[in-house]
């Protein structure tokens, strides 16, 4: 049964027979013999860190339309670099369910009602899918990958420190961020650079997960300081970004990064501390969380609102949108109205009810099947599956092989979940500051597994 649910998650495949025999790939390593005398070539994946570095510090201070060139850019080289080698026995699950969900969504923009506006959407799609592909290319390296992150986060820090600024300085909000009505309505919400405090939210997710780690990977007392510096400024900006999906992505990614270090760690702890350790950090990180539920009332007040269905403006929006968006999935359930959000503000008004416009389906999984049906949210969900089992067998093979720069997959996991959890409520990280994040994650995952597994 083992074997049959590793067969399913492609955790065992053998691609260097199939990709022998497979016409298409053959494209691949056409160029070989080209690459061999170039001299610029040679240096082709620290290239491609510093193009992937670019992106990472322009994302929070440019237009969706240079980051845009910027993907064109990465997928241009990758493209390049691809039909110059043969990286045959670097292809794994995560790259097929990546090409199987391109597909489904390529097959649903062919049938959809509004096929120009999906076609824009698949387009849009196609970037991020070959960004995915050029970050699980680039950083195999761990000295590419670790100082990719080291940029990640630097650019972090300045956004977050812009955010804190903004949080005792006061900042308009560019929107009704808050319920008028509420008790919390004129508390400053930052958002920074990014112009909305949701989005800047999921922009820290991943630097709260990656500076986490760095204290334990980076060396000098100076670089874990820095580390140390850089979590907790991203940490207090988050809070004060008053996102309430922001802030169960940080439990989330707590929790999951917590209980991966625990696997990491677990066999180095005394028998005590085996036994008590989880359970004394559950029961004193929760012992916190209610102290400050009771302690600060704009706590209270945020987390309650969650639970108060109608009885928040930002609650009933979101659940009128919901209600909109599962007669749309009912209407066309296999294969949705295309990707994209040009597809889904030509469909929605259609099936909204008034006063309540949306861009957005204001949950990742809806938004999944609303744009590429159930087929493709099960591809997407498939997808979800194979990355996280595949992600801790190769947790656990760094941890078996003493190698500490396994501990960055410990952060892709956390902030991936972080995400997820956020993007319950929301869709921010269809935004390409956000998106870009999610598939540079899964590139790390993809390209940190270890040859046994990838082949």
């Amino acid at each position: 049964m083992a074997a049959v649910w590793r067969q399913i998650l492609f955790l065992r495949f053998p691609f260097e027979s199939w990709l022998r025999a497979s016409y298409s790939y053959r494209i691949f390593g056409l160029l070989q013999g080209w690459r061999g005398g170039s001299w610029l070539l040679q240096w082709a994946e620290p290239l491609g860190g510093i193009l992937l570095c670019i992106l990472l510090v322009a994302a929070p201070f440019v237009s969706t339309v240079f980051i845009g060139f910027l993907l064109v850019a990465c997928g241009g080289y990758w493209a390049l670099v691809s039909i110059s080698d043969l990286p045959a026995g670097r292809l794994t699950g995560i790259h097929l369910l990546v090409a199987l969900y391109g597909g489904i969504a390529t097959i649903a923009t062919a049938l959809s009602p509004v096929k120009g506006a999906a076609l824009s959407g698949l387009i849009q799609l196609f970037l991020y899918l070959i960004f995915f592909a050029f970050c699980a290319r680039v950083l195999r390296s761990p000295k590419i990958l670790g100082a990719v992150i080291w940029v990640y986060l630097m650019v972090s820090l300045v956004v977050s420190g812009y955010g804190i600024r903004q949080y005792f300085f006061g900042v308009e909000p560019l929107a009704t961020w808050n319920d008028p009505l509420s008790e919390f309505a004129n508390d400053t919400r930052v958002y920074s650079y990014l112009g909305n405090p949701n989005l800047l939210a999921g922009y820290l997710v991943g630097a709260i997960a990656f500076s986490g780690v760095a204290i334990l990977i980076w060396q000098t007392k100076m670089q874990k300081l820095l580390a140390g510096v850089t979590l907790t400024a991203n940490s207090a900006c988050l809070f004060w970004t008053g996102s309430r999906g922001g802030w169960l992505a940080m439990l989330a990614l707590l929790i999951v990064g917590g209980l991966m270090l625990y696997a990491w760690y677990g066999d180095r702890l005394s028998p005590f501390w085996r036994k008590w350790l989880l359970p004394i950090c559950f029961g004193v990180g929760g012992a916190l969380i209610l102290i400050a539920i009771l302690g600060v009332d704009s706590i209270r007040l945020r987390l309650l609102s969650i639970f108060s269905w109608r009885g928040d403006s930002s609650n009933n929006f979101r659940i009128n949108v919901w209600f909109a968006v599962l007669r749309m999935i009912g209407d066309r359930p296999v294969l949705g109205i295309g990707p994209g959000n040009n597809a889904f503000n030509a469909i929605y008004p259609q099936y909204m009810e008034s006063r309540f416009s949306a861009l957005s389906a204001y949950s990742i999984f809806l938004e999944t099947a609303v744009e590429v049906g159930l087929v493709g949210l099960t591809a997407f969900c498939w997808l979800l599956l194979n990355t996280f089992s595949q992600a801790l067998q190769s947790l656990q093979q760094f941890r078996l092989e003493r190698k500490i720069e396994g501990l960055w997959l410990v952060g892709a996991i956390a902030a991936m979940a972080g995400l997820l959890v956020q993007g319950l409520f929301d869709t921010v990280w269809y935004r390409p500051q956000i998106s870009t994040l999610w598939w540079l994650m899964v590139g790390i995952v993809a390209a940190q597994l270890p040859e046994t597994q990838a082949e």
